[in-house]
């Protein structure tokens, strides 16, 4: 792994330093982020929730909010059709909680991934339409490139609603009503260009209860929008969008309210998945404990189930579905672990050198690809896509790294596929099994004229090197106003030269080891390596080490704890 760092000018770093009055590594820090002005980075370290703008600035979005109020006074019926996964269940529980606020019953419906495939399909609409055609149909998370089953809902007479943020190089629909910022680009929209679905569905019920404000609502004008920021935090972390702009804004906000858990089902939810809201809510704790429980439901069985979790207030329903839910995860886990071991087999064996890989199993889960596609295009560095069997198709998951663009990618070579659509970083792929072999050979081609070359190498940015010294606790509070860390704010990883061990590292559970050093004054810091125990680093020469930097709860005391990220033999001076 090559480790790059680009250094500030010295003047540059001390001035910043000086007028923002943060530490010099803070100040390296933030001109690293692109906030080289300290009223900028006053406001991205101290955003606040007035910083959010009109909601009516977002094409389509104040005719969509008049539209709902129409249906809400009229008491219409409403069907709301949601993705099966994070952004798209805390979407759905998100819109169909306000409008029940209001008075209003819709149904909502999720799609299930073995019957109705992704998104939008005529099988799902039939089976949301089975009791009874609504008037107003409202599909989030999907349906920006559906222009067939959207014609088909106008056709019954149905008004169509659509609030996605899936990229697309298709024509907009024509008969419905659209709301997504990547199709309807408008000039200085930047603060809130790359919200996902609930950060959408979000600023319509803004706009909604602005309008209703406007008309002297007394629900409207009691209901403190701020409270569902749990739902908009959980989404916009899970969908690994940028944590810029007003998504940074809805993230730590949603942070907090997620902390103290009122919904009846968040906490069932943090319960069983071990996460400790009084020991603080860091974005991993929705990446790796929340969000993989709800979205397993949507792989393995039904998220409407997640919905009706996020939905309840019953305590004893919310106890037993986050259980269930916490055995589908467990199902999860070992059905992609049979997956993984196997994908990496076949890219060890046949695919060791090329530069975009495409893998199919007969027997894999198309439900679960999508986590092996992510982690084997982390291990070997390289986009990956990962399908299973599904009919006469193969379909799954796409997932890329650093530099490579995947919706540019498969713009390249998807006269192969059946159907596509995604992220530069995460796409789904339907493509004909006797298309397969032609589609894998371009793709590799496609990656290679993407990159310019063979293969990617692994890279780690350091973010600034560190002396052990500064390693305390105002460095950790100075951190915890760039928080939360996610796509578009990364997790700085800090370097230390010239570290020598004193003691050898001890492993446990057979996978991490411990580790401690010292200061030059002899104060010891300690550490831990996650998944490292094959890589133990030498005792008594210099070394290089890379690190995050965190807070380890344990026995009811809070501890400055090194994590290490990668280390090498120290760099000549």
């Amino acid at each position: 792994m090559r480790w790059i760092h680009t250094p500030f000018p010295a003047d540059e770093v001390e001035g910043l330093s000086r007028r923002a009055a943060v530490s010099p590594v803070m100040a390296e820090l933030l001109l690293r982020t692109g906030l080289a002005e300290p009223e900028v980075a006053a406001r991205f370290l101290r955003p606040a929730l007035a910083e959010l703008q009109d909601p009516f600035l977002l094409h389509n979005l104040e005719t969509a909010a008049t539209r709902l109020r129409r249906a809400i006074a009229d008491r219409e019926d409403i069907v709301v059709l949601g993705d099966y996964d994070v952004d798209g269940v805390s979407s759905t529980a998100l819109l169909v909680s306000i409008l029940r606020r209001f008075g209003s019953t819709p149904r909502f419906i999720v799609p299930r991934r073995m019957e109705d495939g992704y998104g939008l399909s005529r099988s799902a609409i039939d089976r949301a339409l089975e009791q009874g055609v609504p008037g107003l149909f409202v599909a989030l998370d999907c349906g920006t490139n559906s222009h067939e089953e959207v014609a088909y809902l106008r056709s019954r007479n149905v008004d169509v609603m659509i609030i996605d943020h899936h990229r697309s190089k298709e024509k907009p629909l024509e008969d419905g009503l659209l709301i997504n910022p990547h199709v309807f680009e408008r000039e200085h929209d930047g603060a809130w260009r790359h919200l996902c679905t609930v950060g959408l569905v979000f600023k319509l019920v803004h706009g909604l209860i602005k309008q209703l404000r406007a008309e002297n609502h007394p629900l409207a004008l009691r209901i403190k929008l701020r409270d569902y920021l749990d739902l908009v935090a959980m989404g916009t972390v899970a969908d690994l969008v940028p944590l810029h702009g007003e998504n940074r804004i809805l993230a730590k906000f949603g942070l907090r309210i997620l902390q103290g858990a009122e919904r009846p089902g968040l906490k069932a939810l943090m319960a069983v998945a071990g996460v400790k809201p009084e020991q603080g809510l860091m974005p991993v704790d929705i990446s790796f404990r929340l969000g993989p429980r709800i979205n397993a439901s949507g792989r393995l069985a039904d998220a409407a189930l997640s919905v009706e979790l996020l939905l309840s207030e019953d305590e004893g329903f919310c106890t037993e579905t986050a259980r269930q839910l916490d055995a589908f995860n467990r199902e999860r886990q070992d059905i992609e672990r049979l997956i993984t071991e196997e994908a990496e087999r076949i890219i060890e064996r046949d695919y060791a050198d090329c530069p975009g890989i495409v893998l199919y199993g007969e027997t894999w889960h198309p439900g679960v690809v999508g986590i092996v596609a992510g982690r084997v295009s982390r291990k070997y560095n390289r986009p990956c896509v990962v399908l299973g069997n599904e009919g006469d198709l193969a379909k799954g998951s796409g997932r890329s790294v650093d530099g490579v663009n995947l919706v540019e990618v498969l713009g390249r070579c998807c006269e192969h596929l059946t159907n596509w659509g995604g992220h530069p970083m995460a796409v789904g792929i339907s493509v004909a099994k006797h298309r397969l072999e032609g589609f894998r050979a371009h793709f590799a081609d496609a990656v290679r004229a993407h990159t310019g070359s063979e293969l990617c190498e692994a890279t780690l940015m350091i973010s600034a090197w560190l002396s052990p010294d500064v390693i305390r606790e105002r460095l950790m509070d100075e951190l915890e106003d760039l928080h939360p860390f996610g796509q578009g704010n990364p997790e700085p990883v800090f370097g230390l030269r010239g570290i020598v061990l004193r003691q050898r590292p001890e492993v446990f559970k057979g996978q991490h080891f411990r580790f401690s050093l010292d200061d030059s004054r002899g104060r010891r810091l300690f550490g831990v390596a996650w998944k490292m125990a094959h890589r133990v680093p030498p005792v008594g020469v210099p070394l290089d080490f890379a690190v995050e930097l965190a807070w380890n709860h344990f026995n009811d005391r809070k501890l400055l704890q090194l994590e290490l990220i990668d280390w090498r033999h120290a760099a000549a001076i």
